[in-house]
C-alpha cells in the first residue's frame, strides 16, 4: 500500500505503508488500484478536490486500465462538478451504499 507525501510543489510522492523511504512520484504508475479523495464527484465521473491539482497531476501517472476509485457519501455523488482541462476522473466511487461505476 502507497501512501501520499504532499511536495513542495503541491505533487505527490510516494511512501509505503507504513511509513518508509520515499518513492518517488512515479511509483503511483505500478498500482493496481487507486483510492483517490474526493469532496464530490459528477455522474460522469469527475472528480472535484480541495483545488490544489495534487491528485490530478498524480493521476496522470497512472497506467491505463487501473481503476482510479473516489470515497464518497452517497450524497456525495452530484449530476455535475466544475472541471478543467487538466482534472482527471475517477472511474468508480464507493459509498456507505456501495460501489457506483462512472463512464
Amino acid at each position: 500500500m502507497l501512501i501520499p507525501v504532499l511536495l513542495d510543489d503541491r505533487d505527490l510522492d510516494w511512501t509505503a505503508w507504513p511509513a518508509g523511504p520515499s518513492l518517488g512520484v512515479d511509483a503511483i504508475g505500478g498500482v493496481e488500484v487507486v483510492l483517490a479523495p474526493a469532496l464530490a464527484a459528477s455522474q460522469q465521473g469527475m472528480r472535484l478536490g480541495r483545488g490544489g491539482g495534487s491528485y490530478d497531476r498524480a493521476l496522470t501517472r497512472v497506467a491505463p486500465g487501473v481503476p482510479v476509485v473516489a470515497l464518497l457519501y452517497d450524497d456525495e455523488i452530484v449530476p455535475d462538478v466544475p472541471a478543467d482541462d487538466w482534472d482527471r476522473p475517477v472511474t468508480a466511487a464507493i459509498t456507505p451504499s456501495g460501489w457506483h461505476s462512472f463512464g
